[in-house]
């Protein structure tokens, strides 16, 4: 089993503010990742939200676990009726004009592996398609 955390890096045209911003404001949030009812940015903040796949809707509780100003935010990531419990993290390194973001969801492997929707590759498939170009196009203005 592959125990290796899912990591990916996009570098986008956008100052890091505004890259931060994206990734703490739920305003901002709505408009490229989930509609969250409430977010805070706080260590011991707690969220949930619903997601779906295919004709699967999940509800996704996460804690807030790690907060450093402007560079880093991490949660828990898991599914109240299914084992798992998984670790999510946004990195932000400025880079001139421009902001990379990488982006560690470690613990995939916990969750139930016989189910298609918590696999490797259909995490790997959803946050490329969410930070790879919902992001960057909401970032970028693009869409």
């Amino acid at each position: 089993m592959n125990h290796e955390p899912f990591v990916i890096e996009r570098t986008f045209n956008a100052p890091y503010g505004k890259v931060w911003n994206a990734i703490t404001n739920k305003e901002e949030m709505k408009k490229w990742y989930f509609n969250l009812k409430e977010f805070k940015p706080e260590i011991g903040f707690e969220f949930e939200f619903w997601g779906e796949d295919g004709d699967f809707k999940f509800l996704h509780r996460c804690r807030i676990t790690e907060v450093v100003a402007g560079k880093k935010l991490s949660y828990s990531w898991t599914y109240p009726e299914y084992k798992g419990s998984s670790l999510l993290t946004f990195e932000l390194f400025p880079e001139g004009a421009n902001t990379r973001l990488r982006l560690t969801h470690t613990g995939l492997e916990s969750f139930p592996q016989d189910h298609q929707s918590f696999k490797k590759e259909n995490f790997v498939a959803g946050w490329t398609e969410i930070i790879g170009k919902n992001l960057k196009e909401y970032l970028e203005g693009t869409s």
